[in-house]
């Protein structure tokens, strides 16, 4: 399946130190422990639905060096205050962390992670033989910090519910027009702790035209105008896309923003009626998404050398097959030569059933753009807060 990358991306690619000298720089791996160790893995991007498997499957393999994983999950926003605290104590007990561009980029800005390919480069995959052309555009955008695990050309899509909305936008102007007349009716939530939500953020300056959509704080003036327009008919924004789509799913709210993933996944589990649509606004772009692997600072050498062995186990082609998973971050994979027929037959029968067929031509043919730099998406997540999600007293 053919992908379009924007030339913009490559420039953004080009503007980012080269991965080959820091891997002359790499260190050698700490030694693996004597007796195996417990691992302490927090999700905060949703991706351990996916991911979980492929961890177990490494438990359960390895046995000489992990004796247990334990997962929990915690909002994006809360863990970097955490980890820091953590950190500044000296007893870091989280081992791994499975996050978004959210918390990456929180994370780069308060140096909360190990820098995975300038230390260890040397052991790990290299990224420009593994992986697709578009995930390797997504990885420059960790700057070594963290390894991509899963990858979506993402949204942002309208989804609407067709018994509903007879005739679903198909502009901006058209969706500014639908929520005036329909208050309260359209629903998305917070940037800095929704998928979707941040994909909306970053898309709408390509949607609407906007100066420079790399600059929210200089490029973006029609679309701050934009948001601020819309919220006035917006009744608040939910801190996490699960909540959201329940909402949605149960009929308080007709029409939304979503992804690849929350298009399908939902539809499969039953919290979203399968008769639900999507709809492109004009002037659509993919926003690429995209989650990592991070490890802290601060863990143990035996712990790191156990955590750099399940980067490597979770990047094989085996185990990336299994992130086609219900559809959650379609189609799934970050490394290459990783398609559909590869994966799980329980994955294959839901995207059969709840995938859409135009979307894979609508991938092949539409620009998929990388996503902001992550300094540039801290200042976007809060000139949203400041000046549209101030509005709202949730």
């Amino acid at each position: 399946m053919p992908i379009i990358l924007n030339r913009r991306a490559f420039v953004i690619g080009a503007g980012i130190a080269g991965l080959s000298p820091l891997l002359a720089m790499a260190k050698d791996a700490p030694g693996l422990p004597s007796s195996p160790v417990s691992l302490n893995v927090i999700d905060v991007g949703g991706a351990l639905a996916l991911l979980q498997p492929s961890l177990e499957s490494f438990r359960d393999t390895k046995k000489e060096l992990v004796s247990r994983v334990t997962f929990s999950k915690a909002p994006a926003p809360e863990l970097p205050g955490k980890l820091k605290a953590q950190q500044s104590a000296g007893r870091v007990d989280i081992d791994l962390v499975i996050g978004g561009l959210d918390v990456l980029s929180a994370g780069i800005d308060q140096k909360l992670w190990v820098p995975l390919l300038a230390d260890y480069g040397a052991v790990l995959p290299k990224p420009d033989a593994i992986l697709q052309p578009t995930t390797i555009e997504l990885q420059k955008l960790a700057q070594d910090q963290a390894f991509i695990a899963v990858y979506t050309p993402s949204g942002p899509l309208l989804e609407y519910a067709p018994d509903r909305v007879k005739t679903p936008p198909t502009s901006a102007e058209e969706l500014l027009a639908w929520a005036t007349q329909n208050p309260n009716r359209f629903l998305y939530a917070r940037p800095a702790n929704s998928g979707p939500g941040r994909t909306w953020l970053m898309g709408l300056p390509y949607i609407l035209g906007d100066k420079d959509p790399k600059d929210p704080v200089n490029g973006w003036e029609k679309t701050w105008s934009f948001l601020v327009e819309l919220g006035k008919h917006i009744e608040y924004y939910p801190t996490g896309t699960g909540a959201l789509m329940k909402e949605f799913g149960e009929g308080s709210r007709d029409m939304t923003v979503t992804t690849l993933g929350w298009d399908i996944n939902p539809r499969a589990l039953g919290i979203v009626p399968a008769e639900a649509k999507t709809q492109t606004l004009k002037g659509f772009h993919w926003i690429a998404d995209a989650q990592y692997l991070m490890v802290p600072n601060g863990i143990s050498d035996e712990k790191l050398a156990v955590a750099l062995e399940l980067v490597k186990w979770m990047l094989s082609p085996e185990q990336q097959a299994t992130t086609y998973d219900q559809g959650y971050f379609y189609p799934g994979p970050a490394v290459k030569d990783v398609g559909l027929d590869k994966a799980p037959d329980s994955s294959k029968a839901v995207i059969e059933e709840f995938g859409r067929p135009e979307y894979d031509k609508l991938i092949a043919e539409t620009p998929i753009e990388i996503p902001l730099m992550p300094d540039k998406m801290v200042a976007a997540f809060r000139l949203w807060d400041e000046r549209v999600g101030a509005n709202k007293k949730n």
